[in-house]
Formats: structure tokens, sequence, C-alpha cells
């Protein structure tokens, strides 16, 4: 660790998310005004969410990202740096404007609308090779909606782990449906952190059709990755050295499960640069995923190492 500057340098996508809670699952169009019982502006994007839970838990956290030359860029930027993360490497884009995303919340269920912006730009070579140079540990986050970072992040990914670095990837999911583009890029990801849906779809995508969570798992570990899977009120499940590993959820009231998984990011991330076993890091992993379920939008209620582990 002595080389690095930073112990989590995560790649990806920033945002303000307006989170509409008990949103009407079918909201009334024809100019019709709805009530809904609250609304609010906050950090979002998986990328932001995980960095920014991350420095939460203490570790040195920076985000590399693009955001327009707007108020919702000043917005985001602000929202990282006052949580610690550094985003001297954010490229701030004048020609095209931030992402901007409306999540309708109803229950524990929830739409997504995003406006992509400036995601689609963000690239590789955005990225400093100085600073991969000083990361302990490079994270990725929405590899479907950056086609220019998923094309080059074999790559970016093979010149982390030559400067000494680990490596993750949290591909949320692909509009397209096509989940393509992986195959190369698995073998150079350390860490594999799908939820359910998307662990099968992956699989689907490299190895042909499989028959359940258990054979996908297996097929991934296969690539060259080890899966963390997020299961929401079951936990998680991961595969290592040809073992399941599992690990149950925690009893929890949801306020909101907006960023649930980018906190189980983060606090994997966190758990494993520490040097805790797998097992116990995905304890700490699901601790960060369900306490961050307490208020509305994805880092409100981020816990700190303290609170993940007590």
């Amino acid at each position: 660790m002595s080389r690095t500057t930073f112990d989590l340098l995560v790649v990806g996508d920033a945002n303000p998310d307006v989170i509409v809670s008990g949103s009407p699952r079918h909201p009334e169009f024809g100019q019709r005004e709805q009530l809904v019982p609250a609304a609010g502006l906050v950090l979002g994007g998986s990328g932001a969410i995980t960095a920014y839970g991350a420095a939460r838990l203490g570790l040195r956290t920076a985000f590399a990202g693009r955001v327009g030359d707007d108020p919702a860029g000043a917005f985001v930027l602000d929202a990282l740096r006052g949580g610690g993360v550094d985003v001297s490497a954010c490229v701030v884009d004048p020609a095209v404007p931030t992402a901007m995303t409306v999540v309708l919340v109803d229950g524990d269920d929830r739409a997504i609308l995003t406006a992509p912006g400036c995601l689609d730009r963000l690239a590789a070579t955005d990225v400093p090779p100085a600073l991969l140079e000083r990361a302990a540990h490079v994270h990725v986050s929405s590899y479907f909606l950056q086609p220019l970072l998923a094309e080059g992040l074999a790559g970016l990914f093979g010149l982390a782990r030559a400067a000494g670095a680990s490596t993750s990837l949290d591909t949320n999911d692909d509009p397209a449906g096509a989940w393509a583009g992986l195959a190369d890029v698995l073998p150079v990801t350390d860490v594999l952190l799908p939820n359910e849906n998307e662990a099968v779809a992956i699989a689907d995508a490299v190895a042909g059709p499989v028959t359940g969570l258990e054979q996908a798992v297996k097929e991934l570990a296969a690539r060259g990755t080890l899966p963390v899977v997020k299961r929401g009120e079951r936990g998680a499940l991961a595969l290592t050295d040809g073992e399941l590993v599992e690990v149950p959820a925690r009893p929890a009231t949801v306020v909101d499960a907006v960023g649930a998984g980018d906190s189980f990011n983060a606090g994997l991330l966190a758990a494993l640069l520490r040097g805790l076993p797998l097992s116990q890091s995905m304890s700490v992993a699901v601790t960060c995923g369900t306490l961050s379920t307490r208020a509305a939008g994805g880092t409100a209620a981020q816990p700190t190492w303290e609170e993940a582990t007590q």
C-alpha cells in the first residue's frame, strides 16, 4: 500500500437523482397533477454512490467520471467533495449536459428513467494513467451505459493490474438486453458484483443458457473472476475455490432501496481492502446495503465503518 495515494478509484457514472417516493404505479397523463408523499434531489449514479459510501467507510477514495458544465454537474461534484471524495480527475464537458435520473419509488420497487447526457462520452482514456498507478483498487460501474468506457475496459483493467491494483465491476442493468462485450473483461476483473438477474444474464451471454443462479456463478467463476451476487432480502452469495459462500440478510424496515446495491459494493470493497476474509466481507457488505435503506436516496443513510461492523 505504500505506493498508493488512494485505497479506491471508482470510474463510472454520476448524476443527480430526483427520488419520487410513493409514486403511483401508472402516472396519469393528460396533464393530470398527482400528489406524492415526498420527493428529493440527491446524489445518484452507481459509481458516485459507491464512491461516496466507500469514503464514509474510511477509504481514501477518488472518482473519475464525466459531468456537464451545468448546475447538475456542479451539484454532483460538490456532493462528492462534501463526502470526502477526490474528484480532480473528473472531466467537465461543456458540450453535453450532465446525466439526470428520475426514480419513481413504489414500496420496495422502483422505475428508473435516465437521460444519459454525457455518460456515453466517458472513455477509458479519460482516466489518467498516473491515477491508476496511485490506486490500490479500481472499481467500474454501469458498464452498459458507457459504451466508450466498456470498449476500453479490458485494457484499463489490464493497466491497473499491471500497476499492482485489484479490480471490480458492477455492470448494472443492460437497457438493450444484449449483455454483450464482457468475455474479454471478466478475466481481468478480480470481483464481479451483479445482482441475481444480472448474474444469470451475463452468464447466458458468455457461456450460453444457464439453468439457475448456481450454474451462473460457476460459469462466471470459470472465466477468472470472483462473482459476489447481491440477493436483496436473501443476502449474498459467492463462489470461490469451487465452494459456495452464502451470507443471510439482516432484518430491515426499508424506507428506500435506491443505491442499496452500490452501498453493498462499497462495504465489500472496504472490508476486502482491510484484509477481511470473504465471508466476513460479505457480511459487512450486506449490512451496508441494508443500513442504506433507512432513508430516501442512495447516500443519506450510508453507514460508517463502526456502524457497519458493530
